[in-house]
């Protein structure tokens, strides 16, 4: 009987073909590891180019999972087991492998063709170099092994081969302790109009799990539950947060959802996700352009639904002028960019924040739009809710910056109450006096009249708008009112945000590391090793990136150096050094990757 050694965490990184099941081992292995308990932190990581050459490095898919019976930030950087199904998988992840760590290798991934497509020596099995004691290697052949198991069933060799990836997850399941009984009920779901292939997938799992009962000198290793804090909770992925978050919203503002898309990656998920929840009174459409989309929701919006619409940065380029008409019309919309990888095509599947000066700039005129970024994907859920008030209450087009490593990351998430979300009331017009489309209230927002309401009737359009009536207006001061007008309505949002606060650390000292969203798990990993390690440093992270939140400049005043870690060139800084005085510094990455603790804890002590 094997060994069980009791672990704090773990990382494993799955990694092979597209065509190979990466994401779905490892979307499995994160179900079953948020059923036990566990807190954990993920990142796939998608080929970037669709159907990429078979065996080559451009084609490896993975999938990281980081788990533990204590907090986990971040899906980890140095992965303790690295599955690598071909020898491209291997050349491409062993670098990353820590010391020690364990390898499971597909065996029949390693001959001469594929050893030839990963552009390594053909003669040279690079497993073959693994100095002996340095890590515990697993080469087993997979690919007849699972062969064998559903040798008895009806299939082409190609059919069976396809099941592979569960034979390689039922033994990762049996050497980390896992329950079988998820991952066979969703097969049960998934393939219950294929019986074979049903069963071949049922024999591929078990047969994986049962071949680490076999080999008696391995060692074995359990992962206690986290304590985490009492409630329900669920495994969450940040595009599907983000559409709960938004349909939540729908509910407390008493409104129907409205969301019109055109597929592109990464944000793509969202209308697959919404198309499904017909039976909640959502509404989606799949527009033929990204320019489509966002017309589609200014008219819904204008017609008096939370119209919301998604795209990434090519995308949002094209929604542009209409994003400016939604700000001349002021009427209640979302507009989420999911950021990647640019310009242009860029990098689809891969993740960047270099989106920000886009949100923020990137409309003619003056068109100030409020821009908010979540920070994990459960964080996406309550971003969303956010969004969706400011955008109901003020009136107001508001950009929702997610991006690609929180779009497909998943973490546990504790069910919120519908009563314990913020309440939202629309400002529609009721009143029988007379309706003045650009009447405001103390807050500068004007009232929604609905279509069709009696004496509610107005003027609606692109061109400037008169003061109070809505009507016409090429009047110079006319327009340069209603500029100020427009600007200071979004300025006073600020003034209902909650005040900004020191996640970790003194509230003054030598560094602050201050970030917007993704890198927020990293950041927080690298401080408080910083902290531990008896450096004078802190932390803050900014939801509202404009208008930026009220205390800002009061907590960047308390210390000698800020540091702003960003996935891009160094937009954030530009906006913070334009506004606040102080040395603000950039760290900055441009891979296409989220940052490593260790990146950001080096910078830290550059500066301490």
């Amino acid at each position: 009987m094997a060994q069980a050694t009791v672990l704090q965490k773990v990382i494993i990184h799955f990694a092979g073909d597209s065509g190979d099941g990466i994401q779905l081992a490892g979307s499995q292995f994160t179900t079953t590891t948020a059923l036990q308990g566990n807190d954990l932190r993920t990142f796939p990581d998608f080929p970037a180019e669709i159907r990429a050459p078979i065996g080559t490095i451009a084609g490896v898919s993975g999938f990281q999972i980081h788990f533990g019976s204590i907090a986990v930030d971040t899906p980890g950087s140095e992965p303790d087991v690295l599955v690598a199904m071909n020898a491209a998988a291997f050349s491409k992840n062993f670098g990353n492998l820590k010391k020690g760590g364990i390898l499971i290798v597909n065996e029949s991934g390693f001959d001469k063709r594929n050893l030839k497509l990963a552009k390594l020596p053909e003669d040279e099995n690079p497993l073959e170099q693994i100095a002996e004691g340095d890590y515990k290697v697993f080469n087993i052949n997979i690919s007849q092994l699972n062969r064998d198991a559903v040798k008895e069933l009806t299939l082409s060799t190609k059919e069976k081969d396809q099941s592979k990836n569960l034979f390689v997850l039922g033994f990762v399941y049996w050497l980390y302790s896992r329950d079988l009984a998820p991952t066979l009920d969703f097969l049960k779901d998934k393939f219950k109009a294929k019986p074979v292939i049903l069963e071949a997938n049922q024999k591929a799992l078990k047969a994986g799990y049962h071949y680490g009962e076999t080999i008696e000198a391995s060692e074995r290793f359990v992962v206690e539950k986290a304590d985490l804090p009492a409630g329900d909770y669920r495994n969450i992925v940040g595009n599907e947060s983000l559409s709960l978050g938004l349909m939540a919203a729908a509910q407390k503002a008493n409104l129907e959802l409205f969301f019109a898309g055109y597929p592109i990656t990464p944000a793509s998920d969202i209308l697959h996700f919404l198309a499904r929840q017909k039976n909640f009174g959502v509404k989606t459409f799949q527009a033929e352009d990204e320019i489509s989309a966002v017309t589609a929701a200014i008219g819904a919006s204008f017609g008096g639904a939370l119209a919301v619409t998604a795209s990434s940065g090519p995308g949002i380029a094209l929604k542009g002028e209409a994003m400016g008409l939604a700000v001349m019309l002021e009427i209640p919309m979302v507009i989420v960019n999911v950021q990647r990888g640019g310009p242009s095509t860029g990098l689809p599947t891969k993740t960047e924040q270099a989106d920000l000066f886009q949100a923020l700039y990137g409309r003619n005129g003056e068109a100030p739009i409020p821009v908010l970024a979540p920070a994990t994907p459960s964080d996406c859920f309550d971003t969303a809710v956010e969004a969706c008030r400011l955008a109901v209450e003020r009136m107001t087009p508001v950009i929702l910056l997610s991006d690609g490593y929180l779009a497909n990351g998943s973490e546990p998430w504790k069910f919120p109450k519908m009563e314990d979300l913020p309440a939202m009331a629309a400002p529609f017009a009721t009143d029988n006096g007379t309706y003045l489309a650009y009447a405001r209230d103390k807050n500068l927002t004007r009232k929604w009249a609905i279509p069709g309401t009696p004496g509610k009737e107005h003027r609606v359009g692109g061109l400037e708008k008169e003061a109070q009536t809505g009507n016409v207006s090429y009047n110079p001061e006319n327009h340069e009112k209603m500029v100020h007008t427009r600007a200071q309505k979004v300025a006073l949002m600020a003034n209902t945000y909650a005040p900004l606060k020191i996640l970790q650390g003194a509230a003054s000292g030598k560094v602050l590391v201050l970030g917007w969203g993704s890198t927020y798990g990293a950041i927080k990993v690298a401080v408080r090793w910083a902290i531990e390690g008896g450096l004078s440093v802190s932390q803050v992270h900014i939801k509202h990136l404009f208008p930026l939140d009220t205390n800002l400049g009061e907590i960047l005043a308390q210390f000698e150096t800020i540091i702003v870690p960003e996935l891009n060139n160094g937009q954030l800084v530009k906006v913070l050094n334009q506004e606040f005085k102080g040395r603000i510094v950039g760290l900055n990455k441009i891979q296409g990757l989220p940052f490593k603790a260790k990146e950001i804890l080096e910078e830290i002590e550059k500066h301490v």
